[in-house]
């Protein structure tokens, strides 16, 4: 209701409607059921599909019935007859009847003309809207069924449709091997055959390395770590402007070695390893990290280095195995042959134990494909497959049960088997996953060091040092270490203690031995080189491109929940729109035949364009989460990316729109000439192209996808306003000129209309006289024929345009915040 009162006082008086109080009332009541019933149709319609792109797909096919049918692009007396029903089933129909009649009823519109007809009543005879005045309460009546029609069906589907199951997917391929097998192989299969416990293995796998790789060390020392002070601190009275979260962080990371990184929440652990990763993307950083005893160069260190985040995000449509063998092609260095890079996409996959379920599709997490454990370690088959020396993993073990945070770790010793670096936080683990690693650093809150070094069988080095301090209860029997240590080293604790836990480690002999470490540690092995490499990345733009683009491909092909709805909207839109307008394309008798025309062209133009916009917003929002993680691992640029994005929407646009014309084009009954059919099918694909790349150039300039669905409202009013459909181009404003110059849909309505009848010389009736069928476009529209080569360029920039703000912006806006 306050959308509703809003829109009606800005706009009722500002358009000069009648000045009448009751009707401003009147049409405020009007306007709030219009918007009730919409709101009460797209809820019916979400809890009906109850997935976003079916949703979207659906209320779109919706809306473009109810537009075609209200009587508003072509009146009720040039519909075919046999679809008369479809104007009395549209809710616009009402909201549409209700308007003109609260408008053109009004006492000043009641000037009588010849055959004792007002203009008024001949306004809405023009339309077809030719009703008696209480049909203005009948359409309220009619509105009011529709909300309780369709909220009676949103609660009906609430009650009885369940939500989307989760599902396991595999590739096309791999079913087509296993159909009629009956002793297939399956993930479960394979995972029966382990044991809970991450100590235990199945398979060996060292002296299996297909690739070399140089065992590093990666040394701190002294590391601060200092942020902006938050202004709700500032606000109560915190005066300092920097906020410390790393204070004198000193330690060294081993080849072989599995070390835990632990710490209350808040205490700095996923910050520190950000931190030492370089994965920072604000806050000041100080102090000295070493790799190989080398001081550290961040894109050197992208390239031998891996980090699996919590996050777990891939691309959902490509394989298990698909996903290592991108990330090797894009990390691997371009000298290893395509065979020895597969056998150690074979190896990685054996040595996290994936090899059962590499034809499995990823999926969307929650909804299909692979679980929670499975993601987690293909997260770290993807970082591994890159062969790095140094891997950080940011809590494996969250969010998962005991059974499968025991495989995640089993996989992660394989790994630190292998002989690299393995750093991982953890949080509050069991006795069994504690134990699993070789060394433990211990944060505490404010991010300061209060343990460092070994854990030793049943952890008995990390129980002696804090029982050793004066006052600390000593660990129950069978009591888990992780969980007695983060208890006795509480902030709580510390203050009932009255002990400084990281000053009584600074005191420590285990500090000095780490120091001495530290120091041996930092300078590099005698005959060492430092690591340099030529290029940032590993494979050069064209290999980049290729890859993105075959990952694209394969996620493309597999997404019938994006292009399969989306081209069926446009044979169902098509076939609506060769229907509704059958054999309108000929018959130019007065303005109202060309009107009805260029309002199948406005239509099919709107529609098609913002359909396909909104179609590709969720998939975009997905992808760009993938290419955040892929982008900060260093495997390839941002503008190969947006490339290939760019790239793979051209043939599916193209097989869209050759079948939109195929369609229509003879149904409409334009005419029949190569130049003409070839302009029609230009104007649409490039009207295709813009609208995608603007669902992209959304995405990326935006932070999320409910921002972008909200920003690009703003751009269909605009495309819908100043097109030169609603109001001509002679008739805008000067003021507002501009916006109808740089709108795409403009130029496309501009070629659609002026290639079809900008050389007609046909004479017609046009508001009282006579012109040709061109003259009439030249005066009304402003469109002329020899300016096609313009329009055909401009409709050919608007595509560049946003492709390339979009590759602009995925690579320069980055609103992931570490």
């Amino acid at each position: 209701m306050l959308v509703a009162l809003v829109w009606t006082s800005l706009t009722y008086y500002v358009i000069g409607y009648s000045p009448e109080a009751g009707r401003f009332f009147r049409q405020f009541l009007l306007s709030f059921a219009v918007h009730l019933a919409a709101t009460s149709m797209f809820r019916f319609l979400a809890s009906i599909f109850r997935t976003v792109v079916a949703s979207n797909t659906a209320g779109s096919m919706l809306i473009l019935f109810v537009f075609l049918f209200s009587g508003f692009l072509i009146p009720k007396s040039s519909m075919p007859t046999w679809l008369s029903w479809g104007f009395w089933l549209s809710p616009m129909t009402y909201g549409e009847i209700g308007l003109a009649l609260n408008e053109f009823l009004a006492p000043r519109w009641q000037k009588t003309l010849t055959a004792n007809t007002t203009i008024g009543q001949e306004t809405l005879e023009s339309r077809g809207l030719h009703f008696h005045g209480y049909l203005f309460w009948i359409s309220f009546g009619a509105l009011l069924g529709f909300i309780i029609i369709f909220n009676i069906g949103f609660t009906l589907a609430l009650t009885f449709l369940n939500p989307p199951g989760s599902r396991a997917i595999i590739s096309n391929e791999k079913l087509s091997q296993i159909q009629g097998s009956e002793d297939s192989s399956s993930a479960a299969n394979a995972e029966a055959k382990t044991t809970d416990s991450p100590n235990n293995t199945t398979k060996s796998h060292e002296g299996r390395v297909v690739l070399p790789f140089e065992p590093l060390t990666l040394v701190f020392q002294n590391v601060q770590y200092y942020v902006d002070t938050p202004m709700a601190m500032r606000e109560r009275g915190f005066t300092q402007k920097k906020l410390q979260l790393l204070c004198d962080i000193t330690g060294v990371f081993r080849p072989g070695v599995l070390t835990a990184l632990m710490g209350v929440s808040g205490a700095g652990k996923t910050t520190l390893m950000d931190v030492l990763a370089g994965r920072k993307t604000s806050g000041t950083i100080e102090g000295d990290v070493r790799i190989g005893g080398f001081p550290k160069v961040q894109e050197t260190f992208a390239r031998i280095s891996g980090y699996c985040e919590q996050t777990d995000i891939h691309s959902p449509q490509i394989t298990v195995e698909e996903s290592v063998v991108y990330s090797a092609w894009l990390r691997l260095h371009p000298e290893i042959d395509s065979k020895t890079k597969f056998e150690f996409v074979k190896e990685v996959l054996e040595i996290i134990e994936l090899d059962e379920i590499k034809d499995c599709l990823v999926g969307m997490p929650g909804v299909s494909g692979l679980s929670t454990e499975q993601r987690k370690r293909l997260t770290i088959s993807v970082e591994l497959v890159a062969n790095p020396s140094i891997i950080f993993m940011d809590e494996p073990t969250t969010g998962l049960d005991a059974r499968a945070a025991a495989i995640v770790m089993r996989a992660v010793k394989n790994v630190a088997e292998t002989g690299r670096t393995i750093v991982c936080t953890i949080h509050q683990p069991s006795i069994d996953i504690f134990e699993a690693f070789d060394e433990l650093i211990l944060l505490k809150s404010g991010g300061q060091i209060i343990y460092s070094g070994p854990l030793s069988q049943h952890s008995s080095s990390v129980i002696e040092y804090f029982e050793d301090i004066s006052g600390v209860p000593k660990i129950k029997n069978n009591y888990n270490p992780a969980t007695w240590m983060l208890d006795v080293t509480s902030t709580s604790a510390e203050a009932e203690l009255g002990v400084d836990f990281a000053q009584v480690y600074k005191n420590s002999v285990l500090y000095q031995n780490n120091r001495e470490l530290v120091n041996r540690w930092s300078t590099p092995p005698p005959d060492s080189k430092e690591l340099y490499f030529a290029t940032r990345f590993a494979q050069n733009g064209w290999g980049q491109f290729k890859c993105c683009l075959w990952k694209q491909h394969l996620s493309y092909w597999r997404s019938p929940a994006y292009n399969l709805q989306r081209f069926v909207y446009m044979i169902v839109a098509s076939f609506l729109f060769g229907v509704l307008f059958w054999d309108q394309g000929k018959k130019l008798k007065n303005q109202q035949s060309l009107f009805n025309v260029f309002g199948s062209m406005f239509s099919t133009t709107i529609f098609l364009g913002i359909n396909n916009c909104s179609s590709i917003l969720p998939y975009i929002s997905t992808e760009r989460s993938v290419l955040f993680r892929e982008r900060f691992a260093g495997m390839y640029g941002s503008w190969a990316y947006a490339l290939a994005q760019v790239t793979i929407e051209i043939p599916y646009l193209l097989a869209i729109s050759i079948a939109f014309v195929v369609t229509t084009y003879p149904m409409i009954g334009y005419y029949w000439s190569a130049y003409k059919v070839f302009w029609y099918f230009y104007a649409m694909f490039c009207t295709l192209l813009y609208f995608s790349y603007l669902g992209m150039l959304l995405i990326a300039m935006t932070p999320s996808f409910p921002v972008a669905a909200i920003l690009q409202s703003a751009f269909y009013t605009i495309f819908n306003l100043f097109a030169g459909f609603l109001i001509p181009q002679p008739q805008i404003p000067k003021w507002w000129i501009w916006l109808y110059y740089i709108n795409p849909t403009a130029w496309t309505l501009n070629g659609m209309l002026t290639s079809q009848y900008g050389d007609i010389d046909q004479n017609i009736k046009v508001f009282g006289e006579t012109k040709t069928v061109a003259a009439f476009l030249r005066d009304y529209f402003g469109y002329r024929h020899d300016q096609l080569p313009i329009v055909a360029v401009m409709l050919l920039i608007f595509p560049i345009v946003f492709a390339s703000l979009f590759a602009f912006c995925i690579g320069k806006l980055n609103f992931q915040r570490r």
